[in-house]
This record gives structure tokens, sequence and C-alpha cells, in this order.
């Protein structure tokens, strides 16, 4: 099959790969050294989550990097490979069910025999009153982002597990206090994360609460979060200057979901080699059912991934041939 199969001419991908975080990147990257056309498409830039890490102590290899500069160093290595990157493409259809899938952006509309699906997933919402009013006036889901904003401020941070704790500890160095709100009795995050905050003279821990509202002081901006204790039932407000949510993440399917089988939070369902129930196409990282949301497993979903694409699309060419 060439590329131009088309009477029109127009250029048929072997892979497209969606989404250019560490999997993204690593599919690409598996699939080009497997000699397949490929290209990826991404509504931001390349780098996905890590680039708002602050640090990263659990990648082999590292002893301890920053998040940017990992991403960085993905891309340098699949530049080597000079794959085609689309970059801040703002997506308007996709349809991955056709035999040919297309995806279609303002700039342009992309056709590809198959499709790795690797969009992550973005922060939960807490859902309460007062949090969207709040968003860029003391609500952020990103502290290497905003950080820098609240020096010798207090501030809030909703969750548990690494990501809630890891980035209450990066807000200290600017915080005169954290907060840390936890709706159980006790931590999710590793015990080497834990040790670490509990070390923290600036953090205080309101265990067995949840958040109900964000309220605004004089100027319009966060002035305090009202919660209540799961076991006494007794509310509060807690006065804080910044609110930043760490309990999970939402799987980014916009555009798509529905064209593949998902679970009830919409996450992407995926059997060993990372195919999806939709012939064609494949799911990797964040935005598919995994036990574990980590930059070393999204590299890894990208390897399988891509190894799997590349035998997908050497199959349709067989099959070609031979018809």
């Amino acid at each position: 099959m060439s590329n131009k199969e088309f009477g029109n001419g127009e250029k048929i991908y072997d892979l497209l790969v969606l989404g250019g975080g560490p999997a993204g990147m690593n599919a690409a990257l598996y699939a080009k050294r497997g000699d397949i056309d490929v290209a990826i498409i991404d509504t931001s830039t390349l780098g996905g989550q890590p680039v708002n890490y602050l640090e990263i102590e659990n990648y082999l290899g590292f002893a301890s990097i920053e998040g940017w500069e990992l991403a960085e160093k993905f891309e340098h290595h699949i530049d080597k490979f000079n794959i085609p990157k689309f970059m801040m493409e703002e997506i308007q259809e996709i349809d991955l069910v056709s035999d040919i899938k297309t995806i279609k952006t303002l700039k342009g509309e992309y056709k590809a025999r198959t499709v790795i699906v690797a969009t992550g997933a973005s922060a939960a919402k807490l859902g309460i009153k007062g949090e969207l009013e709040h968003i860029g006036k003391g609500v952020s889901y990103c502290a290497v982002c905003d950080g820098a904003f609240y020096k010798d401020k207090t501030v809030a941070v909703v969750g548990g597990g690494n990501a809630a704790v890891e980035e209450a500890c990066y807000l200290t160095k600017f915080a005169k206090k954290v907060y840390i709100i936890h709706r159980r009795d006790e931590l999710r995050a590793d015990k080497i994360v834990q040790e670490r905050a509990f070390k923290n003279e600036k953090i205080e821990f309101v265990f067995d609460t949840i958040p109900l509202e964000i309220n605004s002081n004089s100027e319009g901006c966060v002035g305090t979060i009202k919660v209540q204790n799961v076991k006494t039932k007794e509310i509060k407000d807690i006065c804080t200057e910044g609110v930043f949510p760490y309990i999970g993440f939402t799987p980014n399917v916009q555009g798509f979901s529905g064209q593949m089988i998902q679970d009830e939070k919409g996450f992407i369902k995926v059997d060993e080699t990372m195919r999806t129930s939709t012939m064609g196409v494949f799911a990797v990282g964040d935005v598919r059912v995994t036990p574990l949301r980590q930059v070393i497993t999204a590299v890894a979903d990208g390897a399988i991934a891509g190894v799997s694409a590349v035998k997908y699309v050497e199959e349709l060419k067989t099959a070609a041939v031979g018809a």
C-alpha cells in the first residue's frame, strides 16, 4: 500500500500518535524503529504531565531529575529519527472507527491506518461550590506552575497520594504554611514521600476531612475553604489563599469517547498489546485503564503499543498484497 493510495493523492500515514507525552513519544519512537510512517499530533507542546513536575525521583537511571529536563531528553531522542510533530493543533473531529482513521484540526486533516491514543489525563476537579469560579484566583492544579505566587502565604492541598504530598512539600518552598486535607485517616503516598512531609514543620495535616466549598476574600480571590470532618460531621472554615486539588485524574477522551470500550470513569480498556476494542486503535499511558500511572509505566506502554502497531500495519500490507 502506498501512502498515496487514494485518488486525490492525500497522504495516509501508517500510524498517527495522538498525544506527545512520554507514552506517545516512546510509541512513535518504537514505531519509527519498526520502519513505518508515523507522526505525532498534540493539542499542546511535547512533554505531557512531567513538564509540570518539579522533580522526578523514581525514573530508572536518574536518582533525581526535573520533569521538564526528562521531557526534553525524550524529545531530543525522537528528533534523531525525524518524526513529524504537529503541535498546538486544535482538534475539531476524530474518527477512529473507520478503516482509515481521521483527525481533523483547524490546520488540516490527518489520516492513518492505525492510531495510538496517548492523550493522558487531567487533574480531577473537586466538584464543589466556588472551585471553578476561583480558577486563576487561588485555585490551581499545578504547584510547579503557580507555587511562586504564594510566597509567605497559606495554601491548602487536597488529597493524600504521591502527587498531593509531593506538591505540598514543594509549596513549602514558598508558602509559610501548607495544609494537607485528606478524606482518610492516613496518607496513600509512598512511605518515603510521607516521611518527608511529616518532617516538614510547615505542613499541617487535616485528616478524615472533605472540602465542601471555596469562598472568596474581599478581593474576589480564595479566602477560605469550608471543610467537614467525615467522622464527627463538624464543619469549619480554614483560612487559605490558595487551594491545590490533587485527588486523581480524568481521562482526556474529548472528541472520541464512545468509539471504543471504556470503564465507568472513561478510561480506555486495552489488552496486553495495548489494543482497544476498535480495530487499528491502541491506547497507552494515563488515558487507559491501568493500576499505576507513572512516567515509567507510560513509557513502557508506548513501547508495547509501538511494536503492536508495526505488526498491525505489516499484517494490513500483507493482506493487501495477497488480495
